[in-house]
């Protein structure tokens, strides 16, 4: 098993006021050569957006775009007829393809909402935009990893053109965990959303990651109660 780790203290920096991100990949003005995605995974922005501000109509093409909200709600509109609320627990996909144009706002006036914005270059080009969301809370069983997104259309959580699947959990101190590569070929980011996690001998503190590739599975061992967000992908694309 091979492992590249990323601190969460090594990622971007943007700070607009109304929004403060994180960026694990280079984005916008946040440029690293060494850090332009892993494999099909090429954007993880960490958002977080203070009340009455958000992402006003912009456009995307030929790209999974995928958003978790981690506390708040997000208000979503788009050009091919989706309006609606994202709510903490959910997560959201839209597959651009061809183009599209869409909004994602806080839906509070006076509360921020915090949420991860994840982009993976699909195995297709061109295809027709579509949106889709679900509720994770649904799926979710405590103390192991739950499925809530693969390349399936009648998978748990909801689906993209790639050969990718996302997995969640959340898990209680000194429980263990294991994951089992659906494709050998592909390579897992795991990325700790709060708590700590050691995995091959590495700790993983809050927003901590760990790349991880040449391997079947993998054993997680939880050092605090934690949130952790498996995603594996395509490591070449």
């Amino acid at each position: 098993m091979q492992t590249i780790y990323h601190a969460a203290g090594s990622r971007g920096n943007a700070n607009h006021g109304w929004l403060k991100s994180k960026h694990t990949f280079s984005f916008a003005n946040y440029y690293n050569p060494e850090r332009m995605g892993f494999g099909a995974l090429r954007v993880i922005n960490d958002d977080f957006v203070i009340g009455g501000q958000g992402f006003g109509k912009h456009s995307h093409r030929d790209m999974e775009i995928i958003s978790i909200p981690l506390s708040g709600k997000l208000a979503h509109g788009d050009n091919i007829g989706n309006k609606g609320i994202i709510e903490t627990g959910e997560i959201q996909v839209m597959s651009a393809g061809t183009g599209i144009t869409h909004s994602e706002m806080n839906d509070s006036l006076d509360e921020a909402v915090q949420f991860l914005q994840i982009w993976v270059i699909p195995n297709e080009m061109g295809v027709t935009p579509r949106y889709e969301q679900v509720r994770m809370a649904d799926i979710m069983q405590p103390n192991q990893f739950n499925q809530v997104l693969s390349p399936n259309t009648d998978d748990a959580g909801v689906w993209i053109h790639q050969n990718a699947w996302f997995s969640m959990g959340d898990f209680e101190k000194d429980m263990t965990a294991s994951y089992q590569l659906k494709d050998a070929n592909n390579g897992v980011y795991l990325f700790v959303i709060s708590g700590k996690a050691t995995v091959d001998g590495k700790t993983l503190d809050t927003r901590d990651a760990l790349g991880i590739w040449d391997a079947q599975q993998f054993i997680v061992d939880i050092e605090e109660d934690a949130k952790v967000l498996i995603m594996e992908v395509p490591i070449t694309v």
